[in-house]
């Protein structure tokens, strides 16, 4: 008897955990939805941006922006967004692989690597490491971020590269497939450089400029590095929602699993306990 009521026991310790798997489930659900709705608001301007920018690689220009140079400086920046918060499969762990991986190669060519991070899951992990500098943070930024939060961060990178103390900025997060795969990758951000395109044949643009080259040159390509970063961050966060559902309801099948093999064992225990009372008593009555 006290073996069936220890295996009745952690049937219920399992139930009780898929009920909150399940919950957790519908709420990751209904989370995935508004980011996803958020992160597609966002991608025509931000393809629209990254158009201009690549004609405007190409494009002749008496002025040549800053963002446009290489430099010679050894030292680069990683932009790092993750999630705030774990249950998500190996979302933040692909990332990170991906970026110590990197760093590592880099390394070897006498790099050195300062991060700007987002999310609290890649502050845990980069303020451990001795060989990265972290130079800036930012967690709880909310399901929808606020762009303002987002751009105030960003600006440390922006502005290390202008002054010319960082080589190159690059950017890790996580890139929306579909709901059941999302996929870890780094982008060069800054020096920018024409995205050619083998199949196309290569145009050169040249645009006139209103009031100047200066004057619009140095708003818009900020904005472009600003939208790279924020577009980064919600799609991050629709890809962590889709993660964690997924998560969550392999938690619940699981369990599910769990149950029903528990629930088999605590039966042949019973019928076990049944069968050795039922000999005791005819054992007994045999005796009288």
């Amino acid at each position: 008897m006290a073996q069936t009521k220890e295996i009745r026991k952690k049937i219920g310790s399992v139930q009780n955990t898929m009920k909150i798997t399940s919950a957790m489930e519908l709420v990751a659900s209904s989370k995935m939805k508004k980011t996803q709705d958020a992160m597609k608001k966002g991608k025509p301007y931000s393809k629209k941006i990254v158009e201009l920018i690549n004609n405007l690689a190409g494009a002749s220009s008496e002025y040549k922006h800053p963002f446009f140079k290489t430099t010679e400086e050894k030292t680069d920046i990683y932009i790092v967004v993750s999630t705030d918060k774990g249950l998500c499969g190996g979302l933040n762990s692909n990332l990170f692989k991906l970026a110590l991986s990197n760093m590592a190669e880099r390394e070897k060519e006498g790099r050195k690597v300062k991060a700007l991070l987002f999310g609290k899951k890649a502050t845990d992990v980069f303020t451990r490491l001795k060989n990265a500098e972290v130079i800036g943070s930012a967690s709880k930024l909310g399901d929808i971020p606020v762009a303002e939060d987002v751009i105030g961060s960003s600006q440390i990178a922006i502005s290390d590269f202008e002054n010319g103390k960082i080589g190159n900025v690059y950017l890790y997060a996580n890139e929306f497939i579909n709901t059941m795969t999302q996929k870890p990758l780094e982008k060069k951000l800054l020096p920018i450089a024409s995205i050619d395109n083998e199949n196309e044949e290569r145009v050169i643009w040249d645009y006139i400029y209103e009031p100047g080259s200066k004057e619009i040159l140095d708003k818009l390509l900020k904005r472009y590095i600003e939208t790279q970063i924020y577009q980064a961050v919600i799609e991050n966060n629709a890809c962590e929602q889709a993660a964690k559902m997924i998560a969550m309801k392999n938690a619940s099948e699981n369990a599910e699993e769990i149950i029903k093999e528990l629930q088999l064992v605590y039966n042949n225990a019973r019928q076990a306990s049944i069968t050795q009372e039922l000999s005791e008593i005819v054992g007994g009555a045999a005796a009288i």
